[in-house]
């Protein structure tokens, strides 16, 4: 998906977001933070949601994509350039994964009222397209909380695990399974397919 580019499903636009986008997307990501993982925000889980705005918008290999209705942002997803860090997570993810190499997509996120209309599933598609298009990039790489309702579902319809991290104890316990999806994207979603 090129920066000027966006997708239509129903009433809704999935985008490259724009700086007018960042208050929003950040409250996305701050109500999930408090309301559904129940752990809040974590510096060092969260410091790019700090900065949106040069973590994502101003960086060359980065992207922040977000859903948007009558100018609300409902739901975000982003691309950054760092794997896996070592620890929390295991060595041989960290080796796998190198920085640079990886395109991680993280801050998956749509608020609840606006769920089961795809955009989850096109934003990770038009994500996927982006980092494609990012020369260096080898792999797709995510991690999830699978104890989220919904989550482990829908990773596993899109991505292959890597690795089951629930018995190591990694980020303190939580439902913690890391994936990968191929480069280039498996499909290049549109509208037409987003149903």
């Amino acid at each position: 998906m090129d920066q000027r580019e966006q997708i239509g499903i129903g009433r809704y636009l999935v985008r490259h977001a724009r700086p007018e986008d960042v208050p929003g997307a950040r409250s996305v990501m701050l109500d999930t933070f408090y309301g559904e993982f129940g752990y809040g925000y974590v510096p060092e889980w969260h410091e790019d949601v700090v900065d949106l705005r040069r973590s994502y918008l101003d960086h060359p290999r980065h992207a922040l994509l977000v859903a948007v209705l009558d100018g609300e942002v409902v739901g975000t997803t982003a691309v950054n350039s760092r794997g896996p860090a070592h620890p929390p997570h295991p060595r041989a993810l960290a080796d796998r994964y190198p920085s640079g190499r990886t395109a991680q997509l993280l801050r998956v996120y749509v608020r609840p009222e606006h769920r089961r209309h795809g955009l989850a599933r096109v934003m990770v598609g038009a994500a996927c397209a982006y980092a494609a298009g990012v020369p260096g990039y080898e792999s797709v790489y995510l991690h999830t909380n699978v104890d989220i309702p919904g989550a482990e579902a829908f990773w596993r319809g899109l991505a292959t695990e890597v690795f089951d991290a629930r018995t190591t104890g990694e980020h303190g316990g939580f439902g913690t399974v890391h994936f990968e999806i191929p480069l280039p994207a498996p499909v290049a979603l549109t509208a037409a397919s987003a149903g």
